[in-house]
């Protein structure tokens, strides 16, 4: 995996290319409609079915967040352009917002959608992440852009790959918050955010990756023991866990 950040930057400038190029000229269905007083005007909804029109930020989130649309996938189809673009440059708050971000994706169905249109987005997704775990001050925080991948595709498994094969600084220091953000979730045998799908086979995979291949990296990061010592025991059953004589002292 690349870990030149130049080179990682320009793919992330190539698969949004990619995005505006693959949904180019899409609307929303012509008697797709939403309620006037909880989402938005007519003249609102009239620019979803118009291609190729900016949405003003408001008028964006209002639109990627809704989940009643009739046809989410083609709403989804129209804004990708600018909500790939808006998530890249921090204009969207994926810090409060991740697991509904990701969420939209999946409402989509986009893994479902023709070749060159989920080719497209897949390629945006794996090359925001590569890019996040290698700059060391992201627009978002990795552990969110995390989620925003898990929640879109339904799978930590492909994003914890990238993890382990960037050996980057970077990408260990995000590590390392992520790990202060889940390690309490994860002690309990949760998930630390709300999942759409697949929530239990998503915790043991996380908390498996991160028993085998954290506590290294964590220990170069210059993580205090206590905290790689936790995170060592998420590989052992939940009983067998609790007999650490090291977690009496962890509060809960």
């Amino acid at each position: 995996m690349s870990c030149d950040t130049a080179a990682v930057r320009l793919r992330l400038d190539a698969a949004l290319a990619g995005v505006a190029m693959s949904f180019c000229g899409m609307t929303a269905r012509p008697d797709e409609s939403n309620c006037e007083c909880h989402w938005g005007s007519a003249e609102e909804l009239a620019l979803l079915k118009t291609p190729d029109t900016e949405l003003d930020p408001d008028l964006l989130y209002r639109t990627w967040s809704a989940c009643d649309w009739k046809d989410h996938a083609a709403v989804l189809r129209r804004i990708l352009p600018q909500l790939t673009c808006a998530l890249v440059r921090g204009h969207v708050d994926v810090g409060h917002f991740a697991e509904e971000v990701g969420r939209s994706f999946a409402l989509g169905e986009w893994q479902q959608w023709p070749a060159q249109q989920r080719a497209a987005v897949r390629e945006f997704l794996c090359a925001w992440w590569a890019h996040t775990l290698v700059e060391p001050d992201p627009m978002a925080p990795a552990h969110d852009v995390f989620v925003v991948c898990a929640e879109a595709s339904a799978g930590v498994g492909p994003w914890l790959s990238v993890w382990q094969a960037t050996d980057h600084p970077a990408a260990d220091r995000h590590l390392a918050e992520a790990v202060d953000r889940w390690e309490y979730d994860l002690l309990c045998d949760e998930l630390p955010w709300n999942a759409w799908d697949n929530k239990d086979d998503m915790c043991r995979e996380l908390a498996q990756w991160l028993a085998q291949h954290a506590p290294a990296r964590l220990r170069s990061h210059g993580a205090p023991e206590p905290l790689i010592h936790r995170i060592g025991l998420l590989g052992l059953s939940h009983p067998d866990r609790w007999e650490d004589p090291l977690l009496d002292a962890y509060r809960f």
